[in-house]
């Protein structure tokens, strides 16, 4: 175990904190209730969480001794203990700790409860999507309020590229009245021009800082996901990462129809047994969505759906030339984040077991969806019509 040296902690910390932060908040910060004690967020990298910490800290306005910002992956918190760190900055005054990349940290689990139990101290840590928390053994679930960070939505690039605030709607709002929705946003942008814009970078905050650089920037939030985070959350060992990166490379190259399992065990070089574990894996890290099938929609040589887990990645990794999975990757995106979607026959998606959706293009019609019932999500249309509702629609669920 290292040797806790919280007064270099405390340097660190006060350095990040003097530091601008963006001035947009996302939309969890709103949601969050930043009253209880034991907070968590967890999210894909590069979403902003990080951002989120830093923008409670200094809301608060306190001294430099009360608040203290950590990342598990720096080298001065190598073997320290998050116990022992908690206690220390406790005793001197110590009143909110913020512990980002907790999933590098050591039997974390265990000392989030006892600096729960112990002291009277508000921690909120971030960690990777793939962050079991719901079943760490030390029972955090009675104590911790962990909230799950999506990628920018539609509207929220929308609000940062015009620099005004735009109204969220429930699935059943658009359902019901996408015509009006629609009509009511057309007033302040152009939804086309900025869905494009959307597709192709705008599903991380960081794009902001340079489109230039964002592909390669992008790249290396995949492989530091593949390699830093579900490597040591899963334990899987160094020489197979590359086989995830195969897969992600598969499954943007590949039409989602033309894809089974042997195809793609043989392709990547592994059993389906050793397949499915690794799927898992990655849509746990948010790089995929592994889309299950509907009731008796399960065959022993046909996978759920496949797809990466935005449009972005399809642009990084192949260039986005497979336009119908970019299309479903958004769909799937934005409506994943807080409804359920499965795969079914009765279209390309049912969503909470209630309404079914195929996604298209302009022209696509509803001879899929079973005896017509159902929803099209079409691109590029400004203003839907009956059940057809644009795609770029779906972006301001959040």
């Amino acid at each position: 175990m290292a040797t806790l040296n919280l007064a270099t902690l405390q340097k660190i910390s006060a350095q990040i904190l003097a530091r601008d932060v963006p001035l947009y908040k996302r939309y969890l910060y709103h949601q969050i209730d930043f009253n209880a004690r034991l907070l968590g967020i967890k999210g894909a990298r590069g979403a902003g969480k990080s951002t989120i910490l830093l923008q409670y800290a200094k809301s608060l306005n306190l001294t430099a001794t009360q608040v203290l910002y950590v990342s598990c992956d720096h080298p001065a918190m190598i073997g320290v203990s998050l116990y022992d760190l908690a206690e220390a900055f406790y005793a001197r005054g110590g009143q909110l700790l913020l512990v980002d990349e907790i999933h590098k940290a050591d039997n974390f689990s265990q000392a989030l409860k006892a600096i729960y139990d112990v002291f009277n101290l508000q921690l909120i840590f971030s960690g990777s999507s793939a962050l079991q928390i719901e079943h760490a053994i030390a029972d955090l679930s009675r104590r911790a309020v962990v909230h799950r960070l999506g990628v920018l939505s539609f509207r929220e690039f929308c609000e940062l590229e015009l620099g005004q605030t735009l109204p969220s709607f429930s699935l059943t709002q658009l359902l019901d009245s996408h015509e009006d929705v629609a009509a009511q946003l057309l007033q302040y942008f152009r939804p086309l021009e900025q869905f494009a814009k959307y597709l192709d970078y705008g599903c991380y905050p960081f794009y902001q800082e340079s489109l230039a650089d964002y592909p390669s920037k992008l790249l290396e939030v995949v492989n530091l996901t593949i390699d830093s985070d579900l490597s040591r959350i899963y334990r899987i060992d160094p020489t197979k990462l590359d086989k995830l990166k195969k897969i992600l490379y598969m499954l943007c190259s590949t039409n989602p129809y033309e894809l089974n399992v042997s195809k793609l065990s043989a392709a990547v070089g592994v059993s389906w047994p050793t397949l499915q574990k690794y799927l898992q894996q990655m849509d746990a890290g948010s790089l995929i969505h592994l889309v299950r099938g509907g009731v008796g929609m399960r065959a022993v040589n046909k996978p759920d759906k496949l797809l990466l887990d935005n449009p972005n990645l399809f642009q990084v990794l192949c260039g986005g030339s497979n336009l119908g999975s970019v299309r479903e990757s958004f769909f799937v995106s934005q409506l994943g984040l807080n409804h359920q979607v499965h795969y079914h026959d009765r279209g390309d998606f049912v969503v909470d077991d209630t309404w079914a959706f195929e996604v298209g293009g302009a022209g696509k019609t509803s001879a899929q969806l079973q005896g017509g019932k159902g929803f099209i999500a079409a691109d590029d249309i400004e203003v839907g019509f009956d059940n057809k509702i644009p795609l770029w629609l779906f972006g301001f669920l959040y």
